[in-house]
């Protein structure tokens, strides 16, 4: 069984007794190679694909805020703060896991909010042709699936998720599944307040 979240909807992830959440997993699958045919065969050059990238802005109780990506090689960690850490990055999508986003549950009491987005890094900004999906995991409950359906943006910086500490032992879950132009668009959109410059993996 899982759980389809809509849009503006939201869900909330608890601790059990005295444990913690565990360990909440956060994966990103799409479709890297979408259907040649007619004009979409020449957006996508020929045999070139999709290469989207997950990552968050997170911040943190003391006031730290930043971000975990590829770009820029800010992977994160799940032992030190920010507690988030990123796997790797699928250049290809060609993947099985896809990417995958690890938060620290046990470390809620320390985490304000966390934006979970993706990024088409490389590729034309056809979202329903990469077709992605975000499934949420986290221990003892059933998995929350977030569908990319929205589809109407050349954009190619989407929110999809977002994490808010109701209480130290709570995190809301929110699908937001809305597309920004790119990182300082999202920033400003949710009042983050980073600055922001270019960069490359």
């Amino acid at each position: 069984m899982a759980i389809n979240l809509e849009k503006g909807h939201k869900v909330n992830l608890r601790k059990g007794g005295s444990s913690g959440l565990g360990e909440i997993h956060v994966n990103l699958n799409w479709n890297s190679r979408p259907q040649k045919q007619g004009f979409f065969a020449s957006l996508f050059g020929g045999s070139e694909g999709i290469d989207l990238d997950l990552g968050c802005l997170y911040e943190l109780k003391n006031g730290k805020k930043g971000t975990v990506q590829a770009l820029g090689n800010a992977f994160g960690s799940l032992t030190r703060a920010p507690y988030i850490s990123l796997d790797g990055d699928d250049r290809t999508g060609m993947n099985a896991s896809g990417e995958n986003l690890r938060i620290d549950g046990n470390r809620i009491s320390e985490i304000k909010r966390v934006l979970v987005y993706t990024f088409i890094y490389e590729g034309v900004a056809n979202w329903q042709q990469a077709n992605a999906t975000v499934t949420i995991r986290y221990p003892g409950a059933e998995d929350i699936i977030v569908q990319m359906d929205s589809f109407n943006s050349n954009k190619k910086m989407c929110g999809l998720v977002l994490f808010e500490n109701v209480d130290d032992t709570t995190f809301s879950v929110e699908k937001i599944v809305q597309f920004y132009s790119g990182h300082a668009d999202l920033d400003a959109a949710f009042h983050w307040g980073l600055r922001w410059v270019p960069g490359r993996k």
